[in-house]
């Protein structure tokens, strides 16, 4: 396994337009579309709104994990939408069918943006009317909405000798808190792999990716993350049975490389950041308390303040760790900011504050936790917290 040059796996297409959901002529619209029918994975946001396009494509792929193309609008989440959002994610998938030429229920719809609003569906046809079918073009950055830059990666992985791209897009900076199954994640790749084996895969990986990433603890009700294989690889066919079992690893390894890239370059790009944080937990009594634990430091307000003023105050983590579930041993908990030691069996090391101060100066912060109650590892993604996330936040409107 290895990440490449972006690039889409075999079969796949994309298109990009500016709708009009946008000014200044930015993209706002795009699709991709595969050559042929594929199968499809989803998971969504928990959130009780659920947007009427997260809405939409959940029961289009629930009825037999299989699609053929995406429409992705940027600008309108068309969500609190009520009824009438429901009909126009209907109507934005149909008529993308039709000029594409494929059946209906082939075709999922996505949007981010503003809440509240009724999708605009004369925009809608504006956008369809451009999108064309090519090897490249800028999705990546016509999904964008606050974002600072786009999130794309490309995984190559050998499966019983055949090679298999796994390829994916995200966008997200703000409201951003998954609990999955405003972050979207598109991955295409051309494996030959059952609906039931993908959809196993993705709702097990996005615990460990997408779900352990942070930027201001908001719930968006349009999170979703889609994951289409055409087959196109021409690689023996991954299912759940023993004797796949070997090659299904080798792909699964794939694509949560893909799926946690994503992730991170989504937690990197938190509204108004200056520092990217990762928080490693190691020997935790399980896989789960490993996650929640680091998910909770990089969630902490607390500490993304403390991580924007480059103070080392360690107690915040403390505070962090013991608000959670997790077991703990209150007197052998272990701190290290990159790999100088600040806690040392829940007592405080007299660190070099010269040493700290650098590290905390730097734009990538690794803090690492040792529980001692266990043998299991997690982690989480996150970023500081600024005066410029306020700033962003008290003008958005789309």
């Amino acid at each position: 396994m290895q990440e490449i040059d972006f690039t889409w796996p075999k079969g796949f297409q994309t298109g990009t337009a500016h709708a009009g959901f946008k000014e200044d002529q930015q993209l706002d619209m795009a699709w991709i579309v595969s050559d042929v029918p594929a199968v499809a994975a989803g998971v969504y946001t928990k959130n009780q709104f659920q947007a009427a396009p997260v809405q939409f494509t959940k029961n289009l792929i629930n009825q037999n994990h299989e699609l053929q193309a995406i429409v992705i609008n940027s600008g309108n989440a068309n969500s609190f939408t009520g009824q009438e959002g429901l009909d126009h994610a209907d109507e934005t998938h149909q008529l993308a069918a039709n000029k594409l030429a494929i059946d209906p229920d082939l075709v999922a719809v996505a949007s981010t943006g503003v809440i509240g609003k009724q999708l605009e569906m004369n925009k809608i046809e504006n956008g369809l009317d451009q999108l064309g079918l090519a090897p490249e073009s800028d999705i990546a950055h016509a999904i964008l909405t606050t974002d600072s830059c786009e999130k794309k990666t490309t995984v190559s992985v050998m499966i019983a000798g055949q090679p298999v791209t796994i390829t994916g897009i995200a966008k997200g900076s703000g409201m951003i808190h998954p609990n999955m199954g405003t972050t979207l994640g598109f991955v295409t790749t051309d494996a030959n792999i059952t609906g039931e084996a993908l959809q196993g895969l993705l709702s097990d990986l996005i615990q460990s990716s997408f779900n352990q990433i942070t930027v201001d603890g908001c719930m968006s009700t349009n999170d979703m993350v889609l994951v289409l294989a055409n087959s196109q690889a021409e690689n023996a066919l991954l299912d759940q049975s023993a004797a796949q079992a070997d090659n299904l690893a080798d792909f699964k390894a794939g694509l949560k490389a893909a799926l946690v890239a994503l992730a991170k370059m989504v937690a990197q790009d938190g509204e108004g950041s200056n520092k990217f944080v990762q928080a490693t937990v190691v020997n935790a009594a399980s896989v789960v308390e490993a996650n929640q634990v680091a998910r909770a430091i990089v969630g902490s307000n607390l500490i993304k303040a403390m991580l924007f003023g480059e103070e080392n105050n360690w107690g915040r983590i403390v505070q962090a760790i013991g608000q959670t579930q997790a077991q703990i041993s209150p007197n052998h908990l272990d701190i290290f900011l990159a790999d100088v030691p600040l806690v040392k069996d829940s007592q405080k090391v007299l660190a070099d504050q010269e040493q700290v101060a650098a590290i905390l100066a730097q734009d990538k912060i690794d803090l690492t936790i040792d529980l001692h109650v266990g043998e299991a590892t997690g982690q989480a993604w996150g970023c500081d917290l600024t005066y410029k996330y306020v700033e962003i936040n008290a003008a958005y409107e789309g």
